[in-house]
Formats: C-alpha cells, structure tokens, sequence
C-alpha cells in the first residue's frame, strides 16, 4: 500500500518496499487466531509499461523485471537466476550461511529456500497449478479468465479451510494513458462468490 500511496511507477514503487523492508525489517503474525505463522512476502508489482517481481527472505530480496509472457507468485520463491535487482549483501549472506559456494550461477530461490526449483512448474501446488493456468490462456488473457483462475478451487489457487484464500484482485491496465485503468476486488473472502 505504501508502494502504491508513495510512487508513481512499477520501478519507484519496488524501491518504496525495498527501502522500507532494509529500514524496518517485515514480521509478524499471519493469523488472527493465537497460532503463530509467519512467512516472507512477494508481490506482483506493475503499471501501465512494466512489472516487476518482488520476493523477500527477512531483510534480503531479489527482484525480477517481467520482460514478457506471464507471471505468477505463490507462497514460495521463484526468482531463480534472471535477478535484475537485490539487495546488496544477498550473495554475500548466502555465502557465509553455506547456501551458495560463490562458484556457480548464483539461484536465489535455491539459496534461499527449501524448494527444490527444478520441480516448481512440474509438481502439483498453487505455483504450479498457477503457471500452468496462465499459460493455458496465454496470449488471450482478459479479465474474465483471470477471475475464473482466481476462483479455481481444484487446483488450490482459491484455498478453502483454515488457510481461506481472504481475497483476490484482477487489474486492466492499457499500456495508453488516454484510457482508464479498471480495477476488480473480491468484496468477500472467497472469490468464488
């Protein structure tokens, strides 16, 4: 929110979180219930000309600009080794913690995660089911069919139970300044409804 309050660009908007993410750090409890979960944040972050995604490990993030095609994010790290912004002591810090020898091609998703990234758009999870949704449409994507892969239960992308996918939003932003940008959000938890 203070990426969209304080920038006007998709590039201005990464450096707002980025700058407040080393300043202040990120934490906290996900849940309302007594229960403590916690997990780092990614976020999809775009405007009229370009997107870019963002994913964090405590205080150290990798960025990636989207360059074409689609792109998705869910509840694990995905930038791999195309990184064209992070933090200044990402390599530095996997490196002293063992995740990286400093050798081979530096994979953020690898160094700092327990997910095999191999295996990220081939086994069955919300990333997957995600990736192989988008690319399903890809090419002919309009806000209709981002809403219905956002409703999709079947393959995980709208969760039910304790951890309840609490909603979901589809933005149209032309590429000309001379037409409107058009935003839909979930009006309740479930974007089945």
């Amino acid at each position: 929110r203070l990426g969209l309050e304080r920038a006007d660009t998709a590039e201005k908007a990464l450096t707002v979180i980025v700058d407040l993410l080393e300043k202040y750090g990120q934490g906290g409890n996900c849940m309302e219930s007594h229960m403590v979960f916690t997990y780092h944040n990614s976020f999809l972050i775009a405007d009229r000309k370009e997107a870019w995604v963002l994913e964090t490990s405590g205080k150290y993030w990798a960025a990636e600009k989207v360059e074409g095609g689609v792109r998705n994010i869910s509840n694990q790290l995905s930038i791999t080794t195309k990184i064209d912004r992070e933090h200044p002591e990402l390599k530095e810090y996997a490196k002293s913690k063992g995740w990286w020898d400093g050798e081979k091609e530096f994979d953020f998703a690898a160094a700092y995660s327990y997910v095999n990234t191999a295996r990220m758009t081939t086994s069955r999870g919300r990333y997957c089911e995600g990736y192989k949704l988008l690319n399903k449409h890809k090419g002919s994507i309009t806000s209709e069919i981002m809403m219905e892969i956002l409703r999709d239960k079947e393959s995980g992308i709208n969760m039910e139970g304790g951890f309840m996918t609490t909603g979901s939003m589809v933005s149209v932003l032309p590429q000309q300044p001379n037409l409107p940008c058009i935003h839909f959000f979930t009006g309740t938890p479930d974007p089945a409804r």
